[in-house]
């Protein structure tokens, strides 16, 4: 089987994606003072095409920071299920090198958030036992819009993802170059280069309340056309008086 590797020259869609992960970077500084980067990889999609962009923009136009993956490998794969072997000739190829730790679940056990959870530690320790203090996720526009909304209807908080944001609590900072990026975007590019596999194993992610976000969002879109864009920009605007204040900014004005 051929291995999919998505590199310059670019087709015009790689051009955009790269374009908007650039333009993420620079507007958030995600890459200020950072000397070590890892990547959460699972393999779906939207972790790929965040590794194929780093790995061609990282000392071009950015410093070209030491880059290292990290995999998390278990029963039950949230997202896209992948032959450990498929990442690592992927890495390999990258010159990336990949961490695969290994996580056991009980499926009368199993839950979104403490299998999000308990996956994310795992990568924070991985990383800082490696002395990487920042981790780049792969989560998208699409992304930040749903936990806006599930924030805002479960916790009546007006709290999407942060593009850069330092977790105190586990010592390292999580960044999202892929945040300005629709989803369907990311798709047609891993369409493109041959590596949009979709095959989620987990009972649990296919009923979850985001997957019904998801469903609430394409029908809002039917009614208000620009809903995605305009929550999208909100996100950006506004934020999380809890995320903001973490980050060190000011909050002096009043946040809805």
């Amino acid at each position: 089987m051929k291995i999919p590797i998505a590199c310059p020259p670019w087709t015009k869609k790689g051009k955009k994606l790269e374009s908007m992960c650039r333009k993420a970077l620079f507007d958030f500084s995600l890459l200020n003072n950072v000397k070590r980067l890892a990547l959460a990889l699972s393999g779906g999609k939207d972790s790929l095409s965040l590794l194929f962009l780093l790995k061609a923009i990282l000392g071009q136009g950015f410093p070209n920071i030491p880059l290292k993956a990290i995999h998390i490998s278990g029963t039950f794969s949230c997202g896209a299920a992948v032959h450990e072997s498929f990442l690592k000739e992927i890495c390999a190829l990258l010159k990336v090198p990949l961490i695969i730790k290994k996580i056991s679940q009980n499926s009368k056990e199993l839950s979104c958030y403490n299998c999000s959870r308990r996956r994310r530690t795992l990568i924070f320790e991985a990383a800082k036992k490696e002395n990487f203090n920042t981790v780049a996720f792969g989560h998208h526009r699409d992304d930040n819009i749903q936990t806006l909304l599930l924030n805002l209807l479960h916790k009546a908080e007006f709290a999407p993802n942060m593009p850069k944001i330092t977790l105190y609590d586990y010592g390292v900072t999580i960044i999202r170059p892929l945040i300005y990026i629709p989803e369907k975007e990311i798709l047609n590019f891993a369409k493109l280069y041959g590596f949009a596999r979709i095959t989620c194993q987990c009972p649990v992610g296919n009923h979850s309340k985001r997957k019904e976000v998801k469903k609430l969002l394409m029908q809002m879109e039917e009614i208000f056309p620009n809903a995605m864009t305009n929550l999208a920009q909100a996100a950006h605007m506004y934020g999380s008086k809890k995320a903001l204040h973490s980050l060190g900014y000011s909050c002096k004005k009043s946040l809805p």
